[in-house]
């Protein structure tokens, strides 16, 4: 059985779990009521700050689930997210829409990693 390390443990999740040589994020999102680009900067710069806690990087990402309130803003969610991405080091990824946790919500970013 491997050692599992939670970060950022509260009563409901962990903002990150690290388990199997693999770093599993919970949904980042940015503050409710900016714009896609803004909420989308702040998701990956929590991103980028988790991984780093964890003790890897956005080179490392293999999986990133992107859920949005509204696909009209897909390319504008698109080119933060293609800004972000080292070239070279894209992972899988899908995109799909969803309500979510809150209407003033409209990105919310999920990627699991490797160490």
């Amino acid at each position: 059985m491997s050692d599992i390390t939670r970060i950022e443990t509260g009563t409901r999740m962990s903002r990150a779990v690290i388990a199997n040589g693999f770093v599993f994020l919970a949904g980042q999102v940015g503050e409710p009521g900016s714009s896609v680009a803004d909420q989308t900067r702040e998701c990956l710069a929590q991103i980028e700050d988790l991984l780093a806690k964890a003790g890897t990087d956005k080179t490392r990402i293999v999986s990133a689930q992107i859920w949005m309130a509204d696909m009209a803003d897909f390319a504008e969610m698109n080119a933060v997210w293609d800004a972000w991405v080292p070239e070279g080091y894209a992972p899988a990824r899908a995109t799909g829409e969803s309500a979510l946790a809150t209407p003033d919500y409209k990105v919310e970013i999920i990627v699991t990693a490797v160490l």
